[in-house]
């Protein structure tokens, strides 16, 4: 499923095999950008640590706005596994396929609140261009009612995606129809 060697969960003992199980208890299955550090288990055990904390621990941040940042850092990077795996997140929060297909290509049209906008905006702008941020983009986030530890949260989970688009685009790591249904929220 990439581009280098991976432990099959059928082959999986001591570290691996316990972060497997982990996975397995916690999110219903192991996924193909988890198992492809499957020869650095401890690596595994700090990405998934960081993953959860961000994507799912306690911030202003709503979980749409979350996975919205996902979709629209993985979209600038055309990484389609990351897209793929967090669209299907997103559409628990957004019902409507249309804006949700508008989210992932450009989600100035897909008619979310201005402060979402502006979020987003800095999300992508941050993938694209980081060294063009300024604290004019800050203080627009702020004139939008995001607060500074939102800020910090936002760009910390565009940074992790930037992180984990470079992982699934360096490594290949492809995804499927089947993995991407049936996580455990």
């Amino acid at each position: 499923m990439s581009y280098i060697r991976e432990i099959e969960e059928s082959d999986a003992s001591g570290d691996i095999g316990t972060m497997y199980e982990r996975l397995r208890a916690e999110r219903g299955r192991v996924s193909n950008i988890l198992k492809v550090h499957s020869l650095r288990p401890q690596a595994l055990a700090h990405h998934l640590d960081l993953y959860m904390g961000l994507l799912f621990g306690p911030g202003k941040l709503s979980r749409a706005q979350r996975e919205m940042i996902a979709v629209v850092v993985s979209a600038a990077n055309d990484c389609a596994y990351c897209v793929s795996h967090h669209r299907e997140a997103l559409s628990r929060y957004l019902r409507d396929a249309a804006q949700l297909d508008t989210v992932c290509t450009d989600h100035r049209g897909a008619g979310l609140p201005d402060a979402t906008v502006a979020l987003l905006g800095y999300a992508k702008k941050l993938t694209e261009a980081p060294a063009t941020i300024t604290l004019a983009d800050i203080d627009a986030l702020r004139v939008a009612g995001f607060a500074d530890e939102d800020i910090l949260h936002a760009n910390l989970i565009a940074a992790y995606f930037n992180f984990v688009n470079r992982i699934a685009l360096g490594l290949g790591v492809e995804h499927s129809a089947d993995e991407i249904q049936g996580y455990k929220a």
